[in-house]
């Protein structure tokens, strides 16, 4: 993979550890020579996660829409900052500019993004590894989530294998890079609509 989005909150988080792990992953990022994709901002884990790749010398693609530029800070010192117009926009720009995805902890805004990637690898739009960085137990509740949605057959379980659970970056990277993307039958048959 050379290039990673990272969908985390503009926020700081009250744990340290969520930090600590953002500046981990951007450093990671660097020295593997992968490009982050991310949302622009310089304040928060985004913040944190941009400025690590940054400082390790490495290279980072921001994109923006421009009425959250001022809100979210947009980040004047990153390699490249695209400005869109709408949340839509910037989430599909970000999975054109990425070859694989990283969720690490965030709100409603990350989970959506990450959930959106997931739907679209469901349907088959793209083929890329999603990892989601299981830092503390984040995303405990919603592995058990998926979970639930398989054992109640609302979702395939190859599909809930598109979500790469992992606690540590070593394990996220590992799953990542060894993904085979199953194989997504068509929805629809055209030819019986």
């Amino acid at each position: 993979m050379k290039s990673i989005a990272v969908f985390c909150a503009s926020s700081v988080a009250t744990s340290p550890i969520f930090q600590e792990t953002a500046a981990d992953l951007g450093k990671m990022l660097a020295e593997k020579g992968i490009t982050l994709v991310y949302g622009g901002s310089k304040i928060g884990l985004m913040g944190i996660v941009a400025n690590a790749v940054i400082e390790n010398g490495g290279k980072v693609t921001g994109v923006i829409p421009r009425f959250l530029s001022t809100k979210e800070i947009a980040h004047d010192g990153i390699t490249q900052l695209i400005m869109v117009e709408t949340m839509h926009e910037r989430k599909l720009r970000m999975s054109e500019l990425c070859e694989g995805v990283i969720a690490l902890p965030g709100g409603f805004g990350t989970l959506e993004e990450l959930t959106e990637m997931l739907t679209w690898a469901q349907l088959g739009l793209h083929r890329k590894p999603i990892g989601i960085l299981n830092t503390a137990g984040y995303y405990d509740h919603l592995d058990l989530l998926f979970q639930r949605m398989a054992e109640e057959s609302l979702l395939k379980e190859k599909n809930r294998k598109l979500a790469l659970f992992a606690d540590n970056l070593n394990d996220l990277f590992a799953a990542m890079e060894n993904y085979e993307p199953p194989y997504i039958e068509k929805w629809l048959d055209r030819d019986k609509t």
